[in-house]
């Protein structure tokens, strides 16, 4: 009986040792993944009123020039209640890193872009059809819209609690 609590006691150990380690490796992807997207954001961060009044296109060109891997999206209003959208919210973390960030409450980098003109409501349809995943056809829909302003929201360190935009 003892023998068996014992082994019972070893097996919990060593998979608690498991579980820690697996949590380390990946909080340390999700550090390496914010450090390294950050550094791409920060010299467009830093020139970001150069594409206000321009198209999106020459922001998203500028993303891909970067290796800024946009991956999901949603629309918002400028005003809450509102029906009508102008702000284009972009993610760049997948959900599995969105996930360590989450539990472990890191910061997200994100890109919030109003424009000047109300984005079309067939947006709508396309966010249900592509289930909020960036793609291509996103990028030619926001094509030619004029950006207002950007924001880059989470991007001031990954644990920092300065939660402001740049």
């Amino acid at each position: 009986m003892k023998k068996l609590l014992i082994t019972k006691v070893m097996h919990l150990f060593c998979l608690f040792l498991i579980t820690e380690n697996i949590k380390a490796q990946t909080n340390t992807d999700y550090i390496t993944f914010y450090n390294n997207t950050i550094t791409k954001l920060n010299p467009i961060i830093s020139n970001k009123t150069q594409f206000y009044d321009q198209p999106f296109s020459n922001f998203y060109n500028e993303l891909q020039n970067k290796d800024v891997k946009v991956v999901g999206l949603f629309c918002d209003t400028k005003v809450t209640p509102g029906t009508k959208y102008y702000i284009l919210k972009l993610f760049l973390s997948d959900m599995s890193m969105l996930r360590i960030a989450s539990i472990s409450s890191y910061n997200d980098p994100r890109i919030s872009i109003t424009f000047k003109d109300e984005i079309p409501n067939q947006v709508n349809n396309m966010i249900s059809q592509y289930h909020a995943q960036w793609n291509p056809t996103f990028a030619e829909f926001f094509a030619n819209l004029k950006i207002e302003s950007i924001k880059f929201i989470g991007v001031r360190g990954y644990n920092s609690t300065d939660y402001s935009a740049k």
